[in-house]
């Protein structure tokens, strides 16, 4: 095939355009992607190339910018050539980085996380370490969970309970299930209970408590991480958290918890002694039976992981 930069620069320099321009076409046609372009397109003739000089220069242009890591004016895109009526136009293509950006901040958004630090979004279930009987069971039914929900989201489906000592790895196994979860298109909120309490406490001055109760009963499927950790009030066990369960349970939606308590040592150490130092066993039972109702217990044991490294 003829040297087409040549051709096309010869047939330019006829037009006097001067030695600047004419330098600025011959780097533009000795462009590689420019070249293999034209060549791909063998029904361009050399006035179709010529009138779209312009668009060849802004391609080449903008994708050198990239190349230094300038700033270019549609940041995230790349440009493109096309054919369009005979005409070569730029089109402009996210970048890869820029999808996978957008990947992740789609990601965030469907998994919220509240008063707990971000890396739990690194949680990856392909990770999770199941060195006993114990972390396996509880993966196993990690893994059933999301396949049984994601196939028929209309089913209730129960989430588990985690219950276990420091560092076990509860949290990381909420996170993980979430992640996949929120790939999947599922909208998951995982909250810190302590935090959260204390949260809905301060929520009475603003007047948002109804506001936030409404948030998160509401919510796909919801996590319930380290609850029993912090000294429980009558208010917040019957009217915030019993509010949210009973919301949950006649709407059947999952919910997940994780606690340094089981089942019967949360009723009984937890939600049946208030903050006064009161008893009030009859509404400790009757929010045990809604967590029963919408979680199976699983219980973690193993070493405490964040004290392997």
């Amino acid at each position: 095939m003829e040297d087409l930069g040549k051709n096309l620069t010869e047939q330019m320099l006829k037009n006097n355009w001067g030695q600047r321009y004419n330098a600025l076409i011959k780097e533009v046609l000795a462009d590689k992607d420019v070249q293999m372009f034209i060549r791909s397109h063998d029904k361009l003739t050399k006035d179709d190339i010529l009138k779209s000089f312009s668009k060849l220069y802004e391609f080449v242009n903008v994708k050198r910018q990239i190349a230094a890591g300038k700033e270019v004016f549609i940041p995230g895109y790349s440009p493109n050539l096309i054919i369009s009526d005979h005409h070569i136009e730029v089109e402009y293509i996210p970048t890869k980085e820029l999808l996978a950006k957008q990947k992740q901040l789609e990601l965030n958004r469907r998994f919220k996380i509240i008063s707990l630090p971000k890396n739990v979004r690194k949680a990856n279930l392909d990770d999770y370490f199941t060195n006993n009987d114990d972390r396996r069971v509880a993966l196993l039914k990690s893994l059933e969970f999301i396949e049984k929900y994601t196939a028929n989201k209309n089913e209730f489906c129960k989430g588990l309970y985690l219950c276990g000592s420091f560092g076990v790895g509860k949290t990381y196994l909420l996170a993980g299930v979430a992640n996949r979860l929120a790939q999947k298109g599922v909208q998951v909120t995982l909250i810190h209970m302590p935090s959260f309490a204390v949260e809905m406490k301060g929520s009475i001055s603003k007047n948002s408590t109804l506001q936030k109760i409404d948030e998160i009963k509401k919510v796909p499927v919801l996590m319930m991480d380290d609850i029993g950790a912090d000294q429980m009030s009558s208010w917040f066990r019957d009217d915030i958290l019993g509010v949210i369960l009973q919301y949950r349970m006649q709407e059947g939606l999952p919910t997940f918890f994780s606690s340094n308590f089981t089942m019967e040592q949360l009723q009984e150490n937890y939600l049946t002694i208030n903050s006064r130092g009161e008893a009030e066993p009859m509404k400790a039972m009757r929010i045990m039976e809604r967590i029963a109702f919408l979680a199976d217990e699983v219980n973690l044991v193993g070493d405490n992981l964040r004290n392997s490294n």
